[in-house]
């Protein structure tokens, strides 16, 4: 299965300047929960972002510029090269940024989002996420000094006419 896991202002802002615009205390903490000895697939912006490897996980960054080959982190060329290297998880999480989050859409199967209770300005967006091909199956609203909710969609079941197949 292919995840999708992001946070996005509401006004679908993921990134400003190559950063993440916001800290919010406690937002972070599904991401951890829902990755910690998973596969992360990540693009070289947000990596650097991040700075180094998450513990606990396997990192596979997509770049053409940057190398990173250890055992916790790979460096592979394109986002299919990444998916093919893992295939057979049960869960492998795209974690970023946009572009890579756009070319992943149409393979993903589920969708982790949270969504910042705020309009921040970005120049990095995240797309939107289509109703008639993901359906929401979980919602759980976060109380703070900014407020967040944590969606979950699923794309719902394909249905094929005679002639596609």
């Amino acid at each position: 299965m292919i995840s999708i896991i992001v946070a996005v202002s509401n006004n679908n802002v993921i990134g400003n300047n190559g950063i993440i615009p916001w800290k919010v205390k406690g937002e972070q903490n599904r991401f951890k929960e829902l990755t910690i000895g998973k596969t992360i697939i990540m693009g070289r912006k947000s990596f650097e972002e991040i700075g180094k490897p998450l513990p606990n996980r396997k990192t596979i960054l997509i770049s053409n510029t940057q190398s990173i080959n250890n055992e916790n982190c790979i460096t592979v060329k394109s986002l299919i090269e990444a998916i093919n290297l893992v295939k057979d998880e049960d869960e492998i999480f795209i974690a970023g940024g946009g572009q890579v989050y756009r070319d992943a859409l149409p393979y993903t199967d589920r969708i982790y989002i949270t969504v910042i209770d705020k309009t921040i300005n970005g120049d990095i967006y995240f797309p939107q996420i289509s109703k008639t091909e993901f359906e929401k199956i979980y919602e759980e609203h976060v109380d703070g000094e900014i407020p967040y909710t944590y969606y979950t969609y699923v794309r719902k079941r394909r249905v094929y006419n005679e002639k596609q197949l």
